[in-house]
């Protein structure tokens, strides 16, 4: 009997609930959160053809990017050969021939350029 009692007021409180809300607003609401699950539907196929897309484009450029990054640091590793060489070869001449290279003030005096930087 008193489940029969709770049942009974249960159900009185859900037939309360239910004039409480509209069943248009219940119907429109339950539209757009159907345009919603599409939209959103449709943005995942977008963004997962748009991740397939780029993850095979990755794959097209990846071994070209790692051949010119290896291209790069041998690269690198010749220039800086050859400008030790050239610190090594300037500092010989430097010791030989003391005037052969002009300090600052000098070089300064020498130096008949126009400046490129400077708006004229």
């Amino acid at each position: 009997m008193e489940k029969e009692a709770i049942i009974a007021s249960s159900e009185e409180v859900s037939q309360e609930f239910k004039t409480l809300i509209d069943s248009q607003d219940l119907d429109s609401l339950k539209h757009l959160q159907h345009i919603i699950l599409g939209r959103l539907q449709d943005s995942n196929a977008v963004l997962s053809h748009f991740n397939d897309y780029s993850e095979q484009c990755f794959s097209e450029v990846s071994s070209d990017l790692s051949a010119h990054t290896r291209l790069l640091k041998s690269m690198k590793l010749d220039l800086d050969y050859i400008f030790q060489k050239l610190r090594s070869i300037k500092a010989k001449i430097n010791a030989t021939y003391p005037d052969a290279f002009p300090d600052e003030s000098t070089l300064e005096s020498l130096d008949r350029r126009p400046d490129l930087e400077v708006p004229q």
